[in-house]
């Protein structure tokens, strides 16, 4: 939890920022630009930016952006010489008339004469709660001591060093396994720049504290280097672990391993059993480490374990740990004879495709030599022909193509060294529904299903009971950075960005069968996870999922761009076209209520593009997320493009939103989590975002309707999937005349259903999803009772185990009632009359809502319903039918129910990028 310390944030309406400030901004870097740019949007003047000069012809991100607005910008290489101030530079700053300084980072030493000049005179921004890590190296000193909590204090600078007096301090928790990286995206940087924002406009309100540092606790440390950066492994595994995270990236902490400085990576503290491994000496520790299949295993004094995810050597080439015995230089690998004899054949083939090349040699390029797609085939026939037994694809071609390379890969591939592990899985396994589910638990990453990185893991509730089906892997921000390297990597240098469209293809429809084989088990894992009915879950939770990739399957060759006829520059000519481009590393955050399908209806779109994926289920839902990661595997998706984290959003979910090297985030859940996850997305890296988020969708009936239809389609709109339906109908409009007559009808339908366990096939209503959601319906029909509507039937909850919700109906719903305006998502229909005839009334009725997710009107007059669909404000409008979504149909909001589109080829450009090309010929 963070604790904002020494005041009180101000409501942002009113006059609160009445009082503005000429301001010199003194800095530099990307933290100090986001500065600049909200200080001026509040209103303030900047009337100088005081930064560093261009390196190596680029202008630092501060000057880039002050340069784009006119603001005067400075770039003094220094301040003073032999300790004086220069008086050209200390009277060019003077000129410009700054009544506050606001330095949010500065490395360089900026004379006193500057500093006390200001009638408001100058604060600073400095990473750690002071007087606690003075110095420059703050965030790294915060790690290495092991502190349980981070911070940032914003102070009024004097000629001390980080001792003025304190304006404002915040403050975050330590994670286990955070990083320098970690703790600044996370907090320190988004943070920062608003307490920065604040800070100016308390001293610009008259508001603005100075507490005096107190020098108990006080501490400073230096810049580290790498002579003094070396891992004593004498000590317990957290200190290890806090050293090495405190190092990362710079200057890095390094131990010696057989005679050389290796330098330590990617460190987290172990959880679980150690993985079995091959053991390693390291000088110093207190036993071998172990080398395993997910990197470098040391262990403390305390016995305690910790886990190393890259190595770097001294001549700068870096490893992943797990690879140190295969990382020798493969120029040396030692061939037998038979292996040479093999070697001079496959070069004899090369000299045969590669006619215009005289001698082959160690470093010749297959492709830059000239070869193209059909050598490749005829190379890895006639290798297959020469030298039998040897299983080769035409990819291994692409991901080796120097003779050397080549060569290497051959051998590995003879010896069985490049064999693919067996996919190993951890399941839980249940006799449930007739049948035994496998299900697994772990994070999928890379391929693996591996533990939460702290080995933490958290329950996973049956709804229709309460008891805890398993426990599942409870991800830290470590393991969202692993997965978000691993699909970084498959994006950018694995087989997955190479493959042909076509290929992509193929390999989505097999996904699709897959999940056809296996969809009883993936219908009861998403019974017993959601409380879905069985039923319902294997045609609507599995049968659409099935549906949609088959569907994207489709599209994967047929995303094209266009040619645009231009001016043309004469005397030349110009073409110009454009190409759709898959956008990268891609985050989904999916909800609870149909755990299968909306990860379908993301991820299909997301993989036919050509994107790779981070996603995070449901914390309440992850089991059949996890399942189908094991049937991706299956399919041969290659490993790093799907990974899937389990855990809580405020973590996982905020790491995503953060997280620089992901490029698109798609979201469905509520709208004030859409808002936030909307604003962390562009505070860190401007993600593109698509929000499915809340709806209150009105429901139209009219006189003229189908009533048996109505009824149907009513009760369908309410209460399917028991309620937990984003296009749900929050509230349905029944014309005067037919009012009574249609609630009496209701009725009779609701005392028929049955409630109950959701794996009997009799059941047509089964458990809410969880116990907090059952909670809010029941205080849902609490505030309903209490403002006057008339409760008809239901509004309690079942008397039996687990989480029933009876199906309940109010009437009497007038405009202003909580209930007439929020979404319950649950089984509670919510019923307004309207008079007879009057369609504009009903309509800016059904339109007064912040959100527009999907509505729906029944009507016999087919040009009444044409009238009320063009006038209804919502992404879906359905007619004398509802809930009838396609695979090949966009779905999506208006308003605060979100933007961006799932399904339909709409979804497609949510995962593209448009580029523009234009040649000259």
């Amino acid at each position: 939890m963070v604790r904002f310390a020494l005041y009180v944030l101000m409501p942002r309406g009113g006059n609160y920022y009445q009082n503005k400030l000429k301001l010199a901004l003194i800095g530099q870097s990307l933290f100090g630009q986001e500065v600049y740019t909200n200080i001026r949007k509040q209103g303030h003047k900047v009337v100088g930016v005081f930064t560093v000069p261009d390196k190596d012809g680029k202008a630092d991100p501060l000057a880039v952006a002050a340069q784009k607005d006119g603001t005067p910008v400075f770039k003094f290489p220094r301040w003073r010489v032999k300790g004086k101030p220069i008086p050209e530079v200390v009277e060019a700053y003077k000129a410009v008339g700054a009544e506050l300084n606001v330095m949010p980072f500065c490395s360089q030493f900026i004379p006193m004469e500057v500093i006390d000049h200001p009638a408001y005179g100058s604060i600073i921004y400095h990473p750690s709660i002071l007087p606690l890590h003075r110095g420059a190296s703050a965030i790294n000193w915060t790690l290495i001591q092991g502190d349980k909590k981070a911070g940032f204090s914003i102070f009024w600078a004097d000629d001390g060093l980080d001792t003025g007096p304190i304006l404002l301090q915040r403050e975050c928790p330590v994670e286990p396994n955070d990083t320098v990286d970690s703790l600044y995206n996370r907090f320190l940087f988004p943070e920062g720049i608003k307490a920065m924002v604040e800070s100016v406009q308390l001293i610009a309100d008259g508001k603005a504290p100075r507490i005096n540092q107190t020098e108990e606790g006080a501490s400073y440390e230096g810049i580290q280097k790498k002579s003094n950066a070396k891992v004593n492994l004498a000590q317990p595994a957290e200190a290890i672990h806090n050293w090495i995270r405190g190092h990362d990236k710079v200057p890095g902490a390094w131990s010696v391993i057989d005679g050389q400085t290796v330098t330590l990576y990617g460190s987290s503290i172990l959880g679980g059993s150690v993985p079995a491994g091959q053991p390693l000496d390291i000088e110093g520790a207190s036993q071998p480490g172990i080398v395993t299949k997910n990197g470098l295993v040391l262990f403390g004094s305390d016995g305690k374990a910790l886990l190393v995810r890259n190595l770097q050597f001294e001549d700068g080439k870096m490893i992943p740990a797990s690879k140190y015995f295969s990382s020798g230089d493969t120029t040396s690998m030692e061939l037998t004879d038979d292996e040479k004899k093999m070697a001079e054949e496959i070069r004899s083939i090369w000299n045969g495709i590669l006619g215009n090349i005289a001698v082959i040699e160690e470093t010749t390029d297959f492709f830059k030599s000239g070869a193209a797609s059909m050598d490749v085939v005829r190379l890895v026939e006639e290798v297959k022909q020469k030298c039998g037994g040897v299983q080769l694809q035409n990819e291994d071609v692409y991901m080796a193509t120097t003779f050397q390379d080549f060569i290497q890969m051959f051998v590995r591939r003879l010896r069985g060294e490049d064999q693919e592990e067996e996919m190993v899985i951890d399941y839980v396994a249940k006799y449930v529904n007739n049948m035994t589910v496998k299900m697994p638990w772990q994070c999928f990453i890379n391929g693996k299903f591996e533990d939460a990185e702290d080995g933490k893991t958290a329950d996973t509730i049956n709804p229709a009971d309460g008891s805890v089906i398993c426990k599942v892997a409870y991800s830290s921000v470590g393991d969202v950075d692993r997965a978000v390297a691993a699909a970084k990597e498959a994006f950018e240098v694995g087989p997955w960005g190479r493959m042909n469209p076509r290929d992509r293809g193929s390999l989505l429809y097999k996904l699709a069968d897959l999940m056809e084989e296996n969809q009883e088990e993936l219908a009861t894992i998403e019974s017993m996870d959601s409380g879905a009915v069985y039923t319902l879950a294997l045609k609507t939770h599995v049968g659409m999922s099935i549906q949609t990739f088959r569907y994207f399957a489709g599209w994967c060759d047929k995303i094209q761009g266009k040619t645009i006829p231009i001016n043309q520059a004469r005397p030349n000519r110009n073409l110009t076209f454009t190409r759709k481009e898959p956008l990268g590393v891609c985050a989904i955050v999916i909800p609870w209520n149909y755990p299968l399908m909306m990860l379908a209806w993301k991820s299909a779109a997301c993989l036919a593009a050509g994107n790779t994926l981070v996603l995070k289920p449901a914390q309440v839902t992850p089991l059949s997320a996890l399942k189908f990661a094991e049937l991706t595997v299956k399919a041969g998706i290659p490993k790093g493009v799907i990974n899937i984290i389990p855990g809580s959003g405020g973590m996982v979910g905020q790491r995503m939103s953060d997280h620089p090297d992901i490029r698109k985030l798609g979201f469905t859940g509520s709208t004030p989590i859409g808002k936030q996850i909307m604003k962390s997305c562009a505070l860190s890296n401007l993600k593109k975002v698509s929000l499915e988020l809340g709806g209150k969708s009105p429901l139209i009936i009219f006189s003229d309707c189908d009533m048996d239809k109505a009824v149907r389609m009513g009760m369908s709109s309410v209460f399917f999937n028991k309620g937990e339906n984003c296009i749900a109908a929050g509230r349905l409009f029944v014309e005067e005349s037919i009012h009574d007559e249609y609630i009496r009808r209701v009725v009779e339908e609701i005392k028929k259903m049955n409630v109950g366990d959701p794996l009997d096939r009799a059941t047509d209503h089964g458990p809410q999803n969880h116990k907090a959601h059952m909670d809010k319906l029941v205080e849902y029909c609490e505030v309903g009772l209490k403002e006057g509507a008339t409760l008809v039937y239901g509004g309690k909850q079942v008397d039996r185990p687990g989480f029933f919700m009876e199906p309940t109906l109010f009437t009497d719903v007038e405009d202003h009632m909580f209930i007439a305006k929020e979404e319950s998502f649950g089984p509670i229909m919510v019923v307004s009359k309207f008079k007879d005839g009057d369609i504009d009334g009903v309509l800016q009725r059904a339109n007064d809502t912040e959100f527009g997710l999907a509505s729906g009107v029944f009507t016999r007059d087919i040009n009444k319903a044409m009238y009320v669909s063009e006038r209804l404000d919502a992404g879906t409008v359905f007619v004398n039918t509802y809930n009838k979504t396609d695979v090949a149909s966009p779905f999506g909001g208006f308003k605060q129910s979100g933007f961006g589109k799932d399904l339909g080829e709409d979804a497609l450009n949510e995962y593209l990028k448009t580029k523009a090309v234009t040649v000259e010929y």
